[in-house]
């Protein structure tokens, strides 16, 4: 599987990300969402600037951390631990402050031609897919969230 990830403008992620000042990026919820248990070592991720359309950047799983049902000094534990490769800011912390957490590592990280996403309505800001030209303008198909069920 393949994976498309939103990168938030305000907080200049994927400047952090293609500057290899960020090498992780986090998911969280209260409970296990998408991508929690479902990206795996060697997977390509894309990245997108969330609001601009392109998928400009891509990179290649190096490893990741499930966590369920944490306590809250867990949690903080966590984003600790991780933050040389999170490089949060205090907003981020707050808003990843959930009792599942989701942290991947990247490595390779390559600017590529830049494709234009062809978004559908039905879209989280993480999507699981068989191939990036599921979601890109010309070759897209009806997005379901069929990969991103539990295997």
């Amino acid at each position: 599987m393949v994976h498309l990830v939103y990168c938030d403008e305000k907080e200049k992620v994927l400047e952090k990300i293609l500057d290899g000042t960020k090498t992780m990026i986090i998911r969280g919820a209260a409970g296990r969402k998408i991508p929690h248990s479902r990206v795996f070592e060697g997977e390509t991720l894309y990245f997108m600037k969330k609001g601009t359309k392109k998928i400009s950047t891509m990179a290649t799983v190096v490893s990741v951390q499930n966590h369920v049902k944490l306590a809250e000094n867990e949690i903080v534990k966590i984003l600790e631990d991780n933050q040389s490769k999170l490089n949060l800011s205090k907003k981020q912390k707050e808003r990843w402050h959930k009792k599942c957490l989701c942290l991947v590592e990247f490595k390779d990280v390559r600017e590529i031609e830049a494709l234009e996403f062809d978004h559908q309505s039905n879209m989280d800001d993480w999507l699981i897919i068989e191939k990036i030209e599921d979601v890109v303008v010309g070759t897209s198909i009806p997005y379901n969230y069929n990969n991103s069920k539990f295997k």
